[in-house]
């Protein structure tokens, strides 16, 4: 088992799931995080961490569409250890819906 980074995280990307996470199982995207799920010890500490409330356990029916971008992701983008710098407008996105077709594929910085 697993976490999983979910919708709410696009376009917001607080980061603040990262500075607690014991085993540094954190992928940046330019506009998105993903879990590594073969790195995830299923701890939990990150997911009340969220402000966007997008972490969940993959036991969670909601992560499901999820679970393979996490995957595909975090083979690709650069792992990540401490909180960067959050998006200026990452507020004004945050309780928004519909956000799927505006992750970006590239990798962060």
């Amino acid at each position: 088992m697993a976490y999983v980074v979910t919708e709410n995280c696009i376009k917001c990307k607080y980061q603040d799931c990262v500075e607690v996470c014991p085993v540094d199982c954190f992928y940046e995207g330019e506009n998105f995080l993903v879990i590594n799920p073969d790195e995830c010890i299923d701890c939990g500490v990150c997911e009340p961490e969220c402000p966007a409330e997008a972490i969940a356990a993959d036991s969670d029916p909601k992560t499901d569409p999820w679970k393979e971008i996490n995957a595909t992701y975090a083979a690709q983008w650069p792992n990540i250890s401490k909180k960067g710098a959050v998006p200026a407008d990452a507020d004004a996105w945050k309780d928004k819906d519909g956000k799927a077709d505006l992750l970006s594929p590239k990798p962060g910085h």
